[in-house]
């Protein structure tokens, strides 16, 4: 049972996307929302989606701030991916365009304390977890760091591409578990951000960076804890994408371990 946190309005698209990638590589999907948190129900993954921006009080910002490369290309270069993406953008964009709340810009509280709890549970019971985007900013929040709230300094001389499409090019490290689950050659990524990782949390180690050095991937030392500032849900065409949710599913079909009652 993995579940997928959301906004109580708007976010819907995210929530299918991300549920269908969970039901596709062998999960089962639980949406959680501050208005119906479900806390009786016993979850073995998470995921904390996309979303509002993280309230700045929480982290005190208040002013702003595995497989080879031959095999990837011939997977992401098959004509039916490019068909596929050909058709499945235009449709995805409106999608969002019909579902988006009003207020998507806004802060939510409510989300935060919500996802901060569910957070914290998942780390102390051993519980695989990723981050989508709002999601690894806020993982990196939990675990003490900062993040930067104004990126433009990043982008002085090439322009900050945001995009549904796989535009932006991303180097991850190569010793790093992300790369174990997509490969080290870079990776294209979509973009919808506007806030990124700054100071970073205790116990995380950056595994990816954007060209301009905005981090674009976290993840622990120990558990299976990865946060990415991109959105895989929104890629189901692309296999190097979706390899994330498998191996997030692989992870909570996994024992963990006994907390230590001495």
């Amino acid at each position: 049972m993995i579940a997928i946190t959301g906004p109580d309005r708007g976010g819907t698209p995210a929530w299918l996307f991300t549920a269908l990638a969970v039901w596709r590589a062998g999960g089962r999907p639980l949406r959680l929302r501050p208005g119906a948190p479900r806390r009786n129900r016993p979850i073995d993954g998470l995921i904390v989606g996309g979303g509002a921006d993280v309230d700045p009080a929480l982290y005190d910002g208040a002013t702003p701030e595995g497989p080879g490369t031959a095999a990837i290309r011939r997977a992401e270069g098959r004509l039916s991916q490019r068909l596929i993406g050909y058709a499945f953008y235009p449709a995805l964009w409106l999608l969002r365009r019909l579902f988006q709340s009003k207020d998507a810009s806004s802060l939510d509280p409510e989300r935060d304390r919500m996802e901060k709890a569910l957070i914290h549970h998942a780390l102390d019971e051993h519980l695989p977890i990723l981050g989508i985007c709002r999601g690894m900013q806020l993982i990196n929040v939990v675990r003490g760091g900062s993040l930067h709230r104004d990126l433009a300094a990043f982008y002085a001389e090439t322009p900050n591409a945001r995009s549904l499409l796989p535009v932006k090019r991303v180097r991850l490290d190569p010793h790093s578990r992300l790369a174990a689950i997509l490969g080290d050659p870079p990776l294209h990524v979509n973009a919808l951000h506007d806030q990124a990782v700054d100071r970073l949390g205790q116990g995380l180690n950056v595994a990816g960076r954007e060209p301009s050095r905005v981090v674009q991937a976290i993840e622990t030392e120990q558990d299976f804890c990865i946060g990415v500032q991109w959105h895989p849900e929104y890629l189901p065409q692309k296999t190097r994408h979706q390899r994330l949710f498998r191996a997030l599913v692989t992870a909570a079909r996994r024992p963990r371990p006994q907390a230590d009652d001495g």
